[in-house]
């Protein structure tokens, strides 16, 4: 489908503010929803009550989530701010129900049958997930440089929210990861032999330091058996292990378990956070490892511990 030419302005200001490539894809999904709906034919006729209608229409017609609403906004925030120059407050549309929903969260023997399912790297990956509370995408996206093994800690370069994190590598995955990197390290010398080598790098370090990105220190740990073509720079690089690759994997070894949870990648993030409520450690400590900017994120995790009710015991059990 061709692209107009406001579209590819849209575009073009996401890349030159260094926006990841998945938002950039939401951001132009939900201004292209935005625009075809209130029938906008110029950009001179896009204004504030148009906003204020489009998500009134997300929440009372559409009836979508709080979340999906406020990412709507967000891509039309962007759009006025940075891409028309114009001043976006006062947006008081019908907000979306919100709906509180508890963190599914596993028990020791869940977490261990699953792992057990899973072939390397992914049961690695899951690891990490659950043993050091990483997203998805910053599991996928770790550097070589981000792991320090004296220091027992992972580093996490713009996390959600584009906030710097460290948190803990655990003991039982330093020896797969030190055999990752040293795989890593032998796809490199390949790549580079053949006159490739290079990797993605974030922001504005590509320009600042155009050597560093073919230094084995940026390469991705979990690096993907094939290069591939970057949809940006059209560039043919060895980029990470693509995600729905763990998801795939993990859909099968949940099946194979006999767990019957919906389990996702962060369902491991939850019960890494309530198990170390469980085990004692302060909120706040929790919510240093998790990147949460405000603690009561974190403080759902109380509400999901061994016992239900606000660990209130029961009188039955008495």
């Amino acid at each position: 489908m061709k692209t107009s030419p406001f579209m590819r302005s849209v575009r073009d200001v996401l890349r030159v503010k260094q926006y990841a490539l998945a938002t950039e894809r939401t951001y132009c999904h939900w201004i292209k929803r935005f625009i075809l709906h209130q029938q906008y034919s110029s950009p001179s006729e896009i204004d504030r009550d148009g906003v204020i209608a489009y998500l009134t229409y997300l929440a009372v017609e559409r009836h979508v989530s709080p979340n999906t609403q406020n990412q709507a906004f967000n891509a039309l925030l962007f759009l006025f701010r940075h891409v028309l120059n114009i001043e976006f407050k006062d947006v008081e549309a019908v907000r979306a129900a919100e709906k509180r929903r508890l963190p599914v969260v596993l028990v020791q023997r869940e977490v261990e049958s699953i792992l057990a399912r899973l072939p390397k790297p992914y049961s690695t990956m899951i690891m990490l997930a659950w043993g050091a509370g990483l997203r998805k995408t910053e599991i996928l996206r770790l550097r070589i440089k981000d792991i320090d093994f004296d220091h027992r800690a992972i580093i996490i370069r713009e996390g959600k929210g584009r906030k710097d994190r460290v948190t803990i590598l655990p003991d039982t995955v330093v020896a797969d990861m030190k055999e990752y990197i040293l795989r890593v390290q032998q796809l490199h010398r390949l790549d580079l032999d053949q006159g490739f080598g290079t990797v993605e790098m974030p922001h504005a370090l590509a320009r600042k330091f155009p050597n560093q990105a073919h230094s084995i220190h940026w390469q991705f740990v979990f690096a993907a058996k094939q290069r591939s073509i970057d949809p940006r720079s059209g560039k043919e690089r060895r980029h990470h292990v693509h995600p729905s690759a763990l998801e795939k994997q993990l859909r099968r070894a949940v099946r194979e378990s006999g767990v019957h949870k919906k389990v996702s990648c962060h369902t491991f993030r939850h019960t890494f956070a309530t198990q170390l409520l469980e085990s004692g450690y302060d909120i706040r400590t929790v919510q240093e490892l998790l990147g949460h900017n405000d603690v009561k994120t974190t403080q759902i995790y109380t509400h999901v511990l061994n016992r239900g009710g606000n660990a209130v015991k029961s009188p039955a059990d008495r």
